[in-house]
């Protein structure tokens, strides 16, 4: 992130960064302690990013995905059809699974001048999944 500040701050234009997170970053996760603070830690650096760099123009956000349909998750266990698909897929206000180009659009969004007040947010891309207090079945 600082290099990519630096140059940005450099070309005196402003700019936007996304940094990807995940729901995992705003929730607890049995099982997944190492996961769970990584990825708290990237909100932390992105909400920090935000304020020492705002002045500049230079704009840092987060997305958080939630479960989306990955060749990574399929390997883990959620193939097509599979029981735990389904009870992850159910846990979901939509019932189903995202997909990459979800996530791509909440990012392309941040980057837009329709977002240019919008900084040091985490925008949830995850069917409402980290809004709900059930607990998610584990994936391991």
């Amino acid at each position: 992130m600082q290099a990519e500040i630096a140059q940005m701050k450099q070309q005196d234009a402003g700019g936007v960064m996304v940094n990807n997170s995940s729901i995992l970053g705003q929730v607890g996760f049995a099982t997944s302690s190492g996961y769970v603070a990584a990825k708290h830690g990237v909100l932390g650096l992105t909400k920090t990013a935000a304020l020492e760099n705002g002045e500049t123009g230079v704009r840092v956000n987060a997305v958080c995905p939630g479960f989306i349909d990955t060749p990574l998750l399929r390997e883990g266990g959620m193939e097509e059809g599979s029981e735990l698909r389904e009870q992850i897929a159910s846990k979901h206000a939509m019932n189903r699974l995202g997909i990459p180009e979800e996530v791509a659009s909440a990012v392309l969004w941040h980057c837009d001048d329709d977002a240019s007040f919008i900084t040091g947010e985490a925008l949830g891309v995850d069917s409402a999944t980290s809004r709900n207090s059930h607990r998610v079945p584990s994936v391991s």
